[in-house]
């Protein structure tokens, strides 16, 4: 066996080829040498799945290992070795998983829709900027629970290098902690000390591609080719021209183009994103293992929750736009298929920005489901276009295109997250209204940076392309409702309008069905942060409007009756609560619009067992009537305990109401 296995490592290791041979697209990869022959298994993984099925994960393995081998080796024909060291390695992980990941494993998979129920409430946050390090956050969870936060999103914290990591996407070390946030020993402290109070963990997972700093990077630049064969290099234009015939670029402001020319080694390399971001090359089996070791080694140090980065990208291919393509799916349904093999506890999150027809492929099917979770980006972008012309009917589109879905689809929504609002709105349909793009996005950007007449709004413009028109918004969401504009203005009318427009765009986050994440500070209406522009190191990138430090100053001030922090703070407390005690707020409820015969008010009816739920929404500045008509007898307003029908009802501007049926 030795001796084949030698022979074996021999002529693998003298063959041609590498990311810069392509032929259609295809690269010809070289294979690995040694070191990363020394895992293969010596018998033929078959066995594995002969032996007595009473193991846990052995009964785990034994259910999916036809497909993961199917679609595995479809994936990497010819490659059965790299197979066997997965497999082999999976169940070496598995065996060093701790003993209370394994307990929660048991639990959740005795109930795999436990992230489905309305008792989920996520927060997202910098760590630095909300407490300095890991350790920080772990001592104030006390502060998380008083939130009724039970889903914690720490922003990137892997290593990266500084000034050249696009806010900690750029990773270094799939191993280490950014050294000024902790170490892994401390993320670990976390997670656990997380786990006994009911809060799951969830960490950013970069797949694309590696900092330029990471180790095969920089083992690549020196020309070894084992390494180079993880990357995409070529030794001319030629190549990267043809997928630049195709394939669009992500930043053509600030990072036009998708290759980067390496002066010191005379080689184009592939970076997607920035120069020094070097995508992975996926054709190469040596990537997809390595990248699904470090996965599960962050599942074991206690994550609960892998947020898949930038995953339609991750297969290049060309004559494509090297976007969604199939082989994407294949990968995200063997990283889900590993996930319920070694920790069965863990979900998967997938970041696709893009518009619905391109998201919801990524939940897979009932039968092979891929992500357990998608983020719901279009209506949030959807929902600021609307505060911004108060016209509710492209929201009320995008709702019924979101509640036409299956129930087993689980979105997470938000208001506001680390990164900017894009305007990807669907203008096709809007064209019906008059409404031009370019023209569109033009008034959006005036709107929210202020310039507009009578805007309320303070934000900033990310990647502004003047020849397009196009640009994409950055700003807290006190600061983009008009909070920040009123209390600078003292003017007390003003501010309470707007933290009730703020309350109530918390509110319609609450209503919708999925998971609700609040970006941490505005629970307190936390304002945005100017200071960045005073720091080099950040100064170009004004995300860091939205990213700045934890007020906590402020947050003392949740305790101050009649102060903006108490307000925001103590109605958000009492809204989650509410949510977290009727059924009608679960993700599988019933849902529908309803016309509200005005334009400026959104009507959603939701219904599970017993309760039906009529959920309005003013987001206009004037006093308004939701012309509706629920002829059932009598309703309450959860949020303030008001007695009403559901017929006519007057509305406060920016007003909500929550109606139960008694």
């Amino acid at each position: 066996m030795k001796a084949r296995k030698r022979k074996e490592l021999e002529r693998r290791s003298a063959a041609k080829g590498g990311a810069q041979n392509v032929m259609k697209g295809k690269p010809e990869m070289a294979k690995p040498v040694e070191k990363e022959i020394t895992k293969v298994v010596e018998k033929p993984v078959e066995k594995v799945a002969e032996k007595p099925v009473e193991k846990e994960f052995d009964k785990r393995f034994a259910k999916h290992y036809d497909e993961l081998k199917w679609l595995y080796c479809e994936l990497y024909q010819g490659q059965q070795w790299a197979f066997d060291e997965l497999c082999d390695n999976l169940k070496k992980i598995s065996t060093g998983r701790k003993a209370d990941l394994k307990e929660l494993d048991r639990i959740r998979e005795k109930n795999p829709n436990w992230y489905k129920k309305n008792d989920i409430l996520g927060m997202m946050m910098y760590v630095d900027a909300f407490a300095g390090n890991l350790d920080g956050v772990r001592e104030k969870l006390d502060y998380l629970r008083e939130c009724n936060v039970n889903y914690l999103h720490l922003m990137p914290l892997l290593e990266s290098p500084e000034g050249r990591s696009d806010g900690g996407y750029a990773v270094a070390d799939f191993r280490k902690v950014q050294p000024e946030l902790g170490t892994m020993d401390d993320l670990e402290h976390l997670a656990d000390e997380c786990r006994k109070d009911g809060i799951s963990l969830c960490l950013d997972f970069v797949m694309n591609h590696t900092s330029e700093d990471h180790e095969w990077a920089k083992r690549a630049r020196a020309g070894e080719k084992e390494y180079m064969d993880r990357y995409y290099f070529y030794d001319s234009y030629d190549i990267p021209a043809k997928y630049e015939q195709t394939v669009p670029q992500v930043f053509p402001t600030t990072a036009p183009g998708n290759f980067t020319w390496l002066g010191d080694i005379n080689k184009f390399v592939m970076t997607t994103f920035y120069p020094y971001q070097w995508d992975l090359n996926y054709w190469n089996p040596i990537v997809m293992n390595e990248m699904i070791y470090n996965m599960l080694n962050l599942t074991n140090k206690g994550i609960d929750v892998i947020r898949i980065d930038a995953v339609p990208y991750i297969w290049k291919q060309l004559g494509t736009d090297c976007r969604n393509l199939p082989q994407v799916h294949t990968i995200v349904r063997i990283m889900r298929m590993i996930c319920e093999i070694v920790c069965p506890g863990v979900l998967l999150l997938g970041e696709v920005v893009m518009e619905p027809a391109k998201v919801v492929p990524y939940f897979g099917t009932v039968e092979k489901p891929e992500c357990h979770m998608l983020y719901n980006v279009t209506t949030m972008a959807t929902t600021w276009h609307t505060v911004a012309t108060r016209d509710a009917r492209l929201l009320r589109r995008q709702m019924d295109i979101v509640n036409g879905l299956p129930k087993d689809y689980v979105f997470l929504n938000y208001l506001r997250c680390h990164d900017d609002i894009g305007w990807g709105l669907d203008y096709e349909w809007l064209k019906q209204f008059g409404t031009e793009e370019v023209a569109h996005k033009r008034y959006l950007s005036e709107f929210f940076t202020g310039k507009f007449p009578n805007s309320f709004a303070r934000g900033e413009l990310y990647n502004d392309d003047p020849t397009s028109g196009d640009a994409r918004q950055c700003g807290t969401t006190a600061s983009l409702c008009g909070i920040e504009k009123a209390a600078y203005e003292m003017d007390k009318e003003a501010v309470k309008k707007a933290v009730r427009f703020d309350l109530m765009l918390h509110a319609y986050m609450l209503t919708q069905s999925g998971i609700p994440v609040i970006y941490s500070g505005d629970e307190i209406g936390q304002e945005n942060d100017y200071s960045y522009h005073e720091d080099p190191k950040k100064w170009d990138d004004s995300r860091y409007l939205h990213r700045g430090k934890f007020q906590w100053a402020k947050s003392e001030q949740r305790n101050v009756d009649g102060t903006i922090p108490a307000q925001i703070f103590n109605e958000l407390n009492k809204m989650e609560i509410i949510r977290n005690t009727h059924e009608v707020f679960a993700a599988d409820a019933d849902s529908w619009t309803i016309d509200t015969w005005d334009d400026s008010i959104l009507g959603l009816i939701k219904c599970k067992g017993k309760e039906k739920l009529v959920a309005l929404f003013n987001f206009s500045e004037f006093d308004k009537v939701a012309w509706i008509n629920e002829e059932d007898g009598m309703y309450v307003d959860l949020l303030t305990g008001q007695e009403m029908e559901a017929r006519g009802v007057q509305m406060p501007a920016y007003g909500c109401y929550w109606l139960i049926k008694k």
